[in-house]
């Protein structure tokens, strides 16, 4: 499978962009969703948009099956390339951003952002946030979580291209299959409780997990492994759909989806108010109403016949730079926006604008990085 560049380039590099900006949209969304029943318009509004960008991340991994699979290296030349890729940004951004954001809520500007707590941006912290990375990110490194996920798939990703150069159409949808019925989940184990389950000594998870094994039945067939398949299925497996059978099948589809998410998330602040534990429960992108929303987007942006564009192209490729920076900016047009705009604005506005301008300006950045050698690798 050699993509057939010139028919599908276009359609990927246009998806990973608009994946990229979703994610930006997602993190400016959650500073109004933090209001909480302090300001319910402003959360319900957060809220909202927060839960249709979902897809976000789901997206940019199965553009990352889409362009490895197949694999054409040694396992040892794809770790070396693709982990010797990341780890470079990692540690740059790890320290970049603590202190970007160090200097900026300390000497540049306050904040109300509910997500903020003054008490964690002080020198002392921001050392201690830029000494602790190799075990996690923090706040101001949120983005950097996906670094850490990556690597682990790249991890994996070889002993997956041995087994799909090898496997039948029916073997990959076997699998599918199965992660599918993972994608249930999280909600099997809300459920659980109230269907007389007591967990093992205090621990509440099921199918295996407890305090001594993280690792539950569905532990190596779920997550965004499922996401990778699922790419590299529906490229070598097109679907033989119609529009109208792909709309009016994705529509509905995704709206499903939404409803799922956004309905439940009220449902969840209702019930377990400010527990993110609970909250977050229906935003994994390991559920399956966030599939729901991720399959119809790749579908019909799939089916898109995108014309090769190199300005498209060079967009496209400054996305991981986009990612790796934009945080901080979220933060920085959050406040801008506060002051600018006037009173009574509905945050729908705000977030949108504040998605705007930390997008160009992280663009901007990155674009000035990889002109010279020297930052070019943490960006690119």
């Amino acid at each position: 499978m050699e993509l057939k560049r010139k028919e599908t380039i276009g359609w990927i590099d246009l998806l990973r962009v608009i994946a990229c900006f979703l994610v930006v949209f997602a993190h400016c969304c959650d500073p109004f969703v933090a209001r909480f029943d302090t300001d319910r318009s402003t959360f319900l509004q957060g809220c909202a948009a927060g839960s249709a960008v979902r897809s976000c991340v789901p997206l940019f991994v199965m553009m990352t099956g889409v362009l490895l699979f197949p694999l054409r290296s040694s396992m040892n030349e794809f770790y070396r390339k693709r982990i010797g890729r990341i780890v470079p940004p990692l540690i740059f951004w790890s320290v970049m951003l603590p202190v970007l954001y160090f200097v900026y809520l300390n000497y540049i500007a306050t904040t109300d952002n509910p997500a903020i707590d003054m008490s964690t941006f002080t020198w002392q912290m921001t050392v201690t946030k830029i000494c602790t990375f190799i075990f996690n990110f923090n706040y101001d490194t949120t983005p950097l979580w996906y670094l850490y996920m990556l690597i682990g798939l790249y991890f994996i990703i070889p002993v997956f291209g041995a087994w799909l150069d090898r496997a039948s159409q029916k073997d990959v949808k076997l699998f599918l299959r199965i992660w599918g019925i993972s994608l249930f989940l999280p909600y099997l184990k809300m459920a659980a409780p109230a269907l007389g389950y007591i967990g093992n000594w205090g621990n509440m998870d099921i199918l295996g997990v407890c305090d001594w094994n993280a690792f539950g039945s569905f532990y190596y067939v779920s997550g965004f492994i499922g996401y990778l398949i699922l790419a590299y299925y529906l490229v070598k497996y097109p679907l033989q759909w119609s529009w109208k059978k792909t709309l009016s099948i994705g529509i509905p589809m995704f709206a499903a989806g939404y409803a799922i998410t956004f309905g439940g998330y009220l449902i969840m602040q209702e019930y377990f108010p400010g527990n993110y534990a609970y909250l977050e429960i229906v935003w994994l992108f390991g559920g399956i109403n966030v599939f729901m929303m991720t399959f119809p987007v790749f579908v019909i942006m799939q089916r898109i016949k995108v014309p090769y564009s190199p300005a498209l192209s060079r967009l496209a490729s400054m996305t991981f730079g986009i990612y790796l920076c934009h945080f901080v900016f979220v933060q920085i047009g959050y406040d801008m926006f506060a002051a600018w705009l006037p009173k009574g604005v509905p945050a729908v506005v705000h977030i949108i604008c504040i998605a705007v301008a930390a997008f160009f300006i992280s663009y901007v950045i990155v674009r000035m990085m990889s002109a010279f050698k020297v930052t070019r690798r943490f960006v690119a």
